[in-house]
């Protein structure tokens, strides 16, 4: 009697986030990769944080609203990584595990980044809090996006209204870039650190260049 083979799993797939400070270009450079993984013909889910889920979004509009002037540094920290929760149970898990890639706009280095560096919590308690939400899943490649505070403050004043955040004092997002170095330092085989300000097609191209390495590994 020959026995059932079980079909094979699909390989894990690839998980990407797009990380930077206010005004660095992440739109811009989510747009030419979109166009990028096309022509690849690569079947690439794109998602982004606080979001990504009814509950992250719903999460997204209360820790973003100008109005929302009394949300303490521990609270926003918390929000956030509830959003992320259930990001990562009900959309990247998932995905992954069926073998799609996946790019995120921010994940967890945006945490240690505004609430750590901008706010003052303690990297101890963001990691704690990390470990709670996300089961110790991190980016197989995130690529950064960096700026100068002031070249990021021009650019993204002429977006239009401020958000929350976006209404933070020029210190606040010097120790944002600050603490994205921290991460980098701490990790470097994981970061693309892109200068955002050269051309956009620069950018992009630097972009693509650290994916394709990342998918010649994957074929592995």
């Amino acid at each position: 009697m020959t026995a059932t083979r079980e079909p094979a799993s699909p390989p894990r797939g690839r998980f990407i986030s797009l990380e930077g400070g206010e005004g660095a270009g992440k739109s811009t450079l989510l747009a030419g990769l979109r166009g990028y993984f096309a022509r690849q013909g690569r079947d690439v889910l794109y998602t982004r944080e606080p979001g990504g889920t009814p509950v992250g979004e719903a999460i997204r509009v209360l820790v973003l609203d100008p109005a929302q002037r009394g949300i303490g540094a521990e609270t926003e920290l918390l929000l956030m990584f509830a959003a992320r929760a259930q990001l990562v149970r009900d959309v990247l898990q998932p995905a992954l595990a069926a073998g799609r890639w996946v790019l995120c706009d921010r994940f967890v280095d945006a945490s240690y980044a505004y609430q750590g560096g901008g706010r003052g919590v303690e990297v101890a308690r963001i990691a704690e809090v990390e470990r709670i939400a996300t089961g110790g899943l991190l980016p197989d490649l995130t690529l950064l996006l960096d700026l100068p505070v002031a070249a990021g403050r021009v650019r993204a004043r002429q977006r239009g209204t401020a958000d929350r955040i976006e209404s933070e004092r020029d210190d606040f997002f010097q120790r944002v870039r600050a603490a994205y170095h921290a991460r980098v330092q701490a990790e470097p085989a994981r970061f693309c650190v892109l200068d955002a300000a050269l051309p956009a097609a620069a950018v992009l191209q630097a972009a693509v260049t650290a994916i394709a390495s990342l998918s010649v590994e994957h074929a592995r």
